[in-house]
């Protein structure tokens, strides 16, 4: 039942935005009475946060199973920040987060950029540690590493594409604008000395 709910309510948030869904519309689409609705969620501020969240955990655990265990560390992270950007484009996500950002929603508990708490940037930190353990990674604190690299990969065409750009559609173009921001990223912009 918590699923379908869930479900019904990333379809109606993501077609209509926060302010236009109700919690009648959910308990319709999702088949349930309002007060089953009521009894899990007891505003749509909780209902919205908790569908976040199980966005989050889903994200975590593809996460987890698409990225390798094996391999050299600065691959393995590459791999992550390569299947971050994928995913944050996906166009039920691309609706969700435009919703949280566009209609205030951190106020009401959900976070649209990730932090220190966030599962995402702890598991990057430890890829980031591990790559700098094996030399690829200047020494330097792991979780600004993991965030800048976020940014630089992912935030970028994720905001853009929230805005209606559509430089990332189709997947050559996320390929490209990637391979050129790791690059950049993991080179530095200052020329090297001699």
């Amino acid at each position: 039942m918590e699923r379908r709910i869930l479900d019904a309510a990333a379809g109606l948030f993501a077609a209509q935005g926060y302010a236009a869904t109700s919690m009648e519309q959910v308990a319709d689409a999702c088949n349930a009475g309002k007060d089953t609705l009521y009894r899990r969620y007891p505003s749509k501020g909780a209902l919205f946060t908790a569908l976040m969240d199980a966005c989050r955990a889903d994200v975590l655990a593809e996460l987890q199973a698409c990225t390798s265990p094996a391999g050299p560390p600065l691959e393995r992270l590459r791999q992550y920040a390569r299947l971050l950007l994928e995913i944050n484009l996906r166009p039920q996500l691309l609706a969700l987060n435009r919703v949280a950002l566009g209609e205030a929603i951190p106020a009401k508990g959900v976070q649209p950029t990730p932090t220190a708490d966030d599962p995402f940037m702890r598991h990057m930190a430890e890829l980031v540690r591990e790559a700098r353990a094996a030399g690829a990674i200047v020494e330097s604190d792991a979780l600004f590493i993991a965030e800048q690299l976020l940014y630089a990969t992912s935030i970028k065409p994720l905001i853009a594409t929230m805005l209606g750009e559509t430089g990332y559609t189709a997947p050559t173009d996320r390929q490209a604008y990637f391979d050129r921001a790791w690059h950049l990223f993991m080179g530095g912009a200052q020329p090297r000395p001699g």
